[in-house]
């Protein structure tokens, strides 16, 4: 029996509501976001991100002590996450303390109570994640690549570390306060849970957890396409980091629900997704150039575009001839792939997702992105039929579609000489 079969799609007061059944007795793992529909013009994810993090420091009506006791002794697991254009929460407990951990889940999306003294600490504790990040060679690779390629207003696009600092020392608990009113809401409310579940009963749950809960009524404002600079190489200067990180890629107008999407994500798996990839059996196998080097399609989604990403550590006394032979590599790689590369990757992406789906908080997390990308429950049997049937030209005519090897963006950061 597929695992879809299983799946009871329901409606449960204002969300749907994804239950699966397993042979897990006594626990289960749950998952559910909303859009929340941040507004990038107004680096409006910045604020989200530090809402987020302050959702679960208490509510109106218990502090993060009483809150921490509530789960602690049930053994229970429960935390918040902000994902670009949603919020979200996640966690497992026993069946008979679900209801009032989703219950919880809701009163502290409800009626958080962004204490200032509890903003104050979360600011600091942001603040100097970003601070730390400039540190990092692949933080400052990454951050100087995306704004190559895409626009403030892009999901893709990366703050620069003085303006992210400045948003987040700019959150007060009234705006905090202000952002979660006008962004917590129903619009594609979605729950999942699996494990030792009864569909009927938890939809009855879940419309009890969730009754308080109104639409926003917000839409979400963004760029969805990139709008990338003249291709060519920069280098973000750091003192004393003789090892450096270089990204190298374009973007791709290309969206994680188009026709091509699985053809050019195995053919950029081949070039450098695993260890028996092209990139790492040549620049740093035969070639001993690199520490680390791979490729992926990076920032894919249903609302927006993406990019062709190559990561690649060098040490300073590498550089030049690491980035040679990496351009080298790629520039032969769009020239196709052979069907024994492709059988390969496809038996490897096929295992990672039944991989992926051993556990109930795997199956939980799976079936929640997919209903997010508007897939539904069936492409969790769908996905590695997908993959399996994919042939080798089909792949080297998305790859021949999408890459341009002679469009290449090139970032290094660290002490470049």
């Amino acid at each position: 029996m597929s695992i879809a079969s299983r799946v009871a799609d329901l409606q449960a007061g204002t969300a749907r509501l994804l239950a699966l059944p397993t042979g897990v007795r006594d626990v289960v793992s749950f998952r559910g976001s909303f859009l929340s529909a941040p507004d990038f013009a107004s680096d409006d994810d910045v604020t989200q991100g530090l809402v987020t993090d302050l959702i679960d420091k208490g509510s109106a009506t218990r502090d993060r002590f009483e809150i921490a006791d509530l789960l602690d002794g049930r053994g229970a697991r429960l935390s918040f996450y902000s994902d670009g254009l949603r919020m979200g929460f996640a966690g497992r407990c026993l069946r008979d303390d679900l209801p009032d951990v989703l219950a919880l889940a809701s009163e502290l999306y409800l009626t958080p109570a962004f204490d200032p003294d509890e903003v104050q600490k979360a600011q600091q504790k942001a603040v100097a994640s970003v601070r730390r990040s400039r540190e990092s060679t692949g933080a400052r690779a990454n951050g100087a690549f995306t704004r190559r390629l895409y626009p403030p207003t892009h999901p893709n696009h990366t703050l620069r570390a003085s303006t992210e600092i400045e948003q987040l020392e700019a959150v007060t608990p009234e705006t905090a306060r202000a952002y979660h009113g006008a962004h917590v809401g129903t619009e594609e409310l979605t729950l999942v849970a699996v494990g030792d579940v009864e569909p009927g009963a938890l939809a009855a749950t879940v419309t009890e957890a969730f009754r308080g809960w109104a639409p926003h009524g917000r839409e979400a404002s963004f760029a969805r396409t990139a709008q990338p600079q003249p291709p060519g190489r920069e280098t973000v200067e750091m003192a004393d980091k003789l090892n450096l990180d270089v990204r190298m890629g374009h973007a791709v107008p290309l969206r994680r629900d188009s026709a091509d999407f699985l053809a050019l994500f195995a053919g950029v798996f081949v070039l450098g997704g695993n260890f028996s990839a092209r990139l790492m059996q040549t620049v740093r196998d035969e070639q001993g150039l690199t520490y680390g080097v791979g490729a992926r399609l990076a920032g894919p989604a249903v609302e927006h575009d993406m990019d062709l990403r190559v990561s690649i550590s060098l040490s300073q006394e590498n550089l030049e001839r690491g980035i040679a032979a990496t351009r080298e590599q790629i520039e032969r790689w769009a020239g196709g792939i052979t069907a024994e590369e492709l059988e390969r990757a496809k038996t490897t992406l096929a295992g990672q997702h039944v991989v992926g789906l051993a556990t109930t908080g795997g199956l939980a997390a799976r079936l929640l992105v997919y209903a997010e990308r508007g897939f539904g429950p069936g492409y969790l049997d769908r996905y590695p039929e997908e993959i399996r049937a994919l042939t080798v030209d089909e792949v080297n005519a998305a790859i021949a579609r999408y890459v341009q090897p002679d469009a290449l963006h090139v970032v290094a950061a660290g002490t470049a000489a």
